[in-house]
C-alpha cells in the first residue's frame, strides 16, 4: 500500500482497514478499495482530505 498524498509506503496499521502514514501524518480508512484520508488535528479531530485527490488517485493500488 502506498499514501496517496507522499507517495510513500511507512504505513501502518491501526485498525481494522485503518492505517496511519508515518511519512506525512494523515489517517487512512480503506472502504470498497477506496482510500478515506483524514488529517489529525492537534485536538484529535479529524479533517478530511478526500476533496483534494479523485477517487482513482484514492484507490487501492497494491
Amino acid at each position: 500500500m502506498h499514501c496517496p498524498n507522499c507517495k510513500g509506503n511507512n504505513i501502518g496499521k491501526i485498525g481494522n482497514q485503518q492505517f496511519y502514514c508515518w511519512n506525512c501524518f494523515i489517517e487512512l480508512s480503506l472502504i470498497d478499495g477506496v482510500l478515506d484520508l483524514h488529517q489529525v488535528e492537534s485536538d484529535g479531530s479529524l479533517s478530511s482530505l478526500n476533496d483534494l485527490f479523485s477517487e482513482d488517485e484514492r484507490r487501492l493500488q497494491l
